[in-house]
């Protein structure tokens, strides 16, 4: 709870305004009582001094987990402080005649700054709750998704490989292999909130491997990458469900023609998978584009997005990301 995070929340403008028309109406009274421009001065140096210390000395004083009785005794002291400081002592070292910042009704402004003080650190202090939650819930949400993505290629692959073991024992056991070390890679980001987009692409590319030890000349895959890879974090497994659906609708399902996995680094990260077989739609029960879709708009919210299409009788499928997840 910094001094930089509380005056950040109060330059809020749902905070800003109401102190700001607060400000202006202190000038306006003491202008009218006094005409006095030193003493319009003196008003205003006393409200930003208000602003920039109580709420924050509440903040860190008397927060949950703080002890409370010494924390209050503080937070009181550092606002009769400023009282006595800005509202008795400033104008007098200056001879300024105050109407607001009268030495009589000082009391009742030191109870003012405390319970204004008050109100504003612990509106700060509940907005920054709120939204550590919605943090929290967000990263819950991206574990489950995580939790639910892992079988589900899985069970995927393992079915592939339970059909190539009566074809060819030979091919599954390499397979098995294969899978192996490519479970090894999923194991290292399943519990990272990110990971670089080159062990993401390492693991499309094993992935394809795997299913091309069955028939080379049938699983055929063109890269299209920058070079160097650039330096962008994606979450874990973000592209996999896509990839995944190229390769068992494209030439898993008998469609003759390679796999195009394209990647594009400008202003944002564009990936895209162009598969042979026309796109026909979502299938029923089918879990793999709305994972992608729900990932996406968890790790980037509105700015993440993806786009499937068919496309001269193959289907292309454009993922669209910034290069910061949000």
């Amino acid at each position: 709870m910094s001094e930089t995070q509380t005056l950040r929340g109060l330059l809020a403008p749902q905070r800003a305004l109401p102190l700001g028309l607060v400000f202006v109406s202190v000038g306006v009274v003491e202008w009218i009582a006094v005409a006095s421009v030193s003493a319009v001065v003196v008003d205003l140096v006393f409200c930003v001094a208000f602003v920039l210390v109580v709420p924050a000395a509440w903040r860190s004083l008397c927060a949950p987990g703080a002890t409370r009785a010494l924390g209050l005794a503080v937070y009181v002291a550092i606002c009769a402080a400023l009282v006595a400081a800005l509202g008795f002592a400033l104008p007098r070292a200056l001879e300024v005649r105050s109407y607001v910042l009268d030495p009589s009704a000082l009391g009742i402004l030191g109870v003012l700054v405390a319970v204004g003080g008050w109100g504003l650190g612990r509106d700060l202090d509940l907005e920054a709750r709120a939204t550590r939650s919605e943090v929290e819930a967000e990263h819950a949400q991206l574990l489950a998704l995580r939790a639910q993505l892992d079988p589900h290629f899985l069970f995927n692959t393992l079915n592939a490989i339970a059909e190539w073991c009566r074809e060819d024992p030979e091919v599954a056991e390499r397979a098995l292999l294969e899978l192996a070390r490519i479970l090894r890679g999923v194991l290292e980001g399943v519990h990272e909130p990110t990971w670089p987009l080159a062990s993401e692409l390492a693991l499309l590319r094993d992935l394809f491997a795997m299913y091309a030890i069955r028939d080379a000349s049938r699983y055929r895959l063109r890269v299209e990458l920058p070079d160097p890879i650039p330096d962008v974090d994606v979450p874990p497994m973000l592209l996999l469900p896509a990839f995944e659906n190229a390769i068992t609708h494209g030439p898993g399902a008998g469609h003759d023609g390679e796999v195009v996995l394209r990647v594009t680094v400008n202003e944002q990260l564009q990936v895209e998978i162009d598969n042979p077989g026309a796109y026909a739609g979502r299938r029923e029960g089918g879990h793999g584009i709305a994972t992608v879709e729900r990932r996406l708009a968890l790790a980037y919210g509105r700015e993440g997005r993806m786009e499937i299409e068919a496309v001269d009788g193959r289907t292309r499928t454009t993922i669209t990301a910034p290069l910061e997840p949000a």
